[in-house]
């Protein structure tokens, strides 16, 4: 059912949250039932078939600690000393659970050589022991789609140290795991990573068990893929990383297909090719993505194993794409999330921070939002529009994540979002600029919220004004005309903010240089607030500046504002220029 009927429907969500936990339930319980088993059973591999490469880079150091006793995943530490077993404890936190049974860490093991293929292996086989017959968290949807991948792409690796009966279990259970994988059907939102990671097991599997694999999976993911990856070539998430993360599957996907003599469909080439255009204008002036809907910003050397398989990586980035727009000159570097976000299941990680804008100077991160993802433990408030930069009306949000019994079985989807009304782009010589809208705010305070970029590539400056545009003058329903409102400015944990004098300018420096960046401003007040940035996995504490209004709600309001280089002592604060008229 589609998330605007949902929304006008009394108990909807929970309605949809019943019928949909009762089918999980039962479809869980069918797949571990030993009749299933029976039935998914199919051919044994015979033998190793490609060797699937996964693109991402290995982590030699988290290699190593693991063959000396300690694991460090998901945030957190776990020791169990040389040769331990980290599977007959307790995880310290769920995130480090995931990351444990996802096996990403067989890559890290994988490049130590013998050692570390010996260590893999007898990992492997301790899992096996334990949670081979089934288990509801290591056998989930997402966290087996993981694994799948992760055993497929280190098959090879493993079978080496291992005895002639280990590496049939190995391939057997590989082979199991990836049918039961292409049998769950959990709605659409990791459809496409499914049937991908199922492919690669195939495509590493040799016999009739692999070619069967890969014939079940490359025919699912030409049914998925259509509604995964947008006409533009974005991910229906509009995660810049979750566009990243599937181009890799499908290149390892393509490659190990190749080393079959097998050609991939029409329908995958061209995913890639467009997943690989997304890649690069979301990749930005530091060499990491990005950080919108969800997505982390990621490691410079991890996004640049993605785009040195851009064939044509050389080509101009497209100034639009997927819903955000992409302004730049000399020194600065903006992104606008000028889209909706997703909407359904495609909605989990999405956040309501409309006109939401990343800023870099000097190719460096200036202005950020909170860089909230699902894989770090922060607060599902930082997908509200008080973590990013952008305008806030009062207290209120224009969309938040599902709670309680609904989330459980539906996940943290949105709902209540807003709808974009008015995206425009203009260049001329030197310049280009944005004017953009929503109607987060409409429904409960009949106010429009506008917001105009102005680039300048002469003067190397950033020209914004926020208006709040009344719909019809309203009152509140306890009288109040006037309502607060708030623009913010969330900082990258390395820039510091100081106000200057005349209590409106804002200098802004990062680490080590000399020289910063004045926001200059209009606004009635000018604060600094503490702010929190998630990044490469760690939580970094930082500041925020808060421009601070009222808006008349049958009159509006609007603050403008003004980023240019440091080059002299700050005047008066005085916004010296505007958006260019219409």
């Amino acid at each position: 059912m589609p998330a605007s009927a949902l929304e006008r429907i009394p108990g909807g969500y929970e309605a949809l949250a019943v019928a949909v936990a009762v089918r999980r339930r039962v479809g869980l319980e069918w797949v571990a039932s030993p009749l299933q088993r029976l039935l998914l059973s199919g051919p044994h591999p015979e033998g190793l078939g490609a060797s699937p490469r996964d693109l991402r880079p290995a982590d030699p150091e988290a290699g190593r600690r693991i063959l000396a006793g300690a694991f460090v995943l998901g945030g957190a530490t776990l020791t169990t000393g040389p040769r331990g077993d980290p599977w007959d404890r307790p995880s310290p936190v769920r995130p480090f659970a995931v990351a444990l049974h996802e096996f990403g860490w067989l890559k890290d093991l994988a490049v130590h050589g013998d050692p570390g293929a010996w260590e893999a292996l007898r990992l492997t086989l301790a899992w096996r022991r334990l949670f081979g017959r089934g288990n509801a968290f290591s056998w989930a949807p997402p966290v087996l789609e993981r694994r799948v991948f992760n055993l497929a792409c280190n098959l090879r690796a493993l079978a080496g140290p291992a005895s002639d009966a280990e590496a049939d279990q190995v391939a057997g259970d590989l082979a199991l795991q990836a049918r039961i994988l292409l049998a769950v059907r959990d709605g659409p939102l990791r459809a496409a990573e499914q049937a991908t990671a199922a492919g690669v097991a195939g495509a590493a599997l040799g016999g009739r068990a692999g070619e069967q694999l890969i014939e079940r999976a490359v025919g699912r993911l030409r049914m998925v893929l259509p509604d995964t990856v947008t006409p533009d070539g974005g991910h229906a998430t509009r995660s810049p990383q979750a566009a990243l993360e599937l181009f890799f599957d499908l290149v390892t996907l393509d490659d190990a297909l190749a080393q079959r003599g097998i050609s991939a469909p029409d329908d995958m080439m061209r995913a890639i090719d467009q997943l690989a255009g997304t890649v690069r204008f979301f990749t930005l002036a530091d060499g990491r993505l990005a950080a919108f809907q969800g997505g982390e910003a990621l490691p410079g050397a991890y996004v640049a194993a993605a785009r040195a398989q851009d064939e044509l990586r050389e080509r101009p980035t497209p100034a639009a794409r997927n819903g955000y727009q992409r302004l730049e000159t000399g020194s600065l570097q903006v992104m606008a999330d000028a889209g909706a976000p997703a909407a359904g299941p495609w909605s989990i990680a999405a956040c309501a921070q409309p006109l939401a804008i990343e800023v870099l100077a000097g190719g460096r991160r200036l202005i950020v939002g909170s860089g909230w993802t699902p894989d770090v433990q922060g607060p599902q408030a930082l997908r509200l529009v008080d973590a990013a930069s952008t305008a806030a009306v009062s207290d209120a949000s224009c969309g938040a994540p599902l709670a309680g019994f609904a989330a459980e079985a539906l996940g943290p989807r949105l709902r209540g979002a807003y709808a974009i009304l008015d995206v425009r782009r203009h260049e001329a010589p030197g310049a280009v600029w944005l004017e953009l809208a929503h109607d987060g705010w409409t429904r409960r305070f009949g106010l429009r919220h506008e917001r105009r970029l102005y680039l300048d590539a002469e003067t190397d400056e950033l020209r914004g004004e926020d208006r709040l545009t009344p719909l019809g003058g309203r009152s509140l329903a306890d009288g109040r005309r006037f309502v607060p409102f708030v623009v913010r400015f969330h900082l990258h944990p390395h820039v510091s903010a100081l106000i200057a004098r005349d209590k409106r300018s804002v200098l802004l420096k990062a680490e080590g240089e000399e020289t910063g960046w004045w926001l200059r401003n209009d606004a009635l007040d000018v604060g600094l607030e503490a702010s929190v940035h998630h990044q490469d996995g760690l939580t970094r504490h930082g500041q925020q500046i808060v421009l601070r209004g009222q808006a008349r709600l049958d009159a509006g309001a609007k603050v403008r504002w003004k980023l240019s280089a440091a080059r002299e002592r700050a005047g008066e604060g005085q916004v010296d220029g505007a958006p260019p008229p219409e």
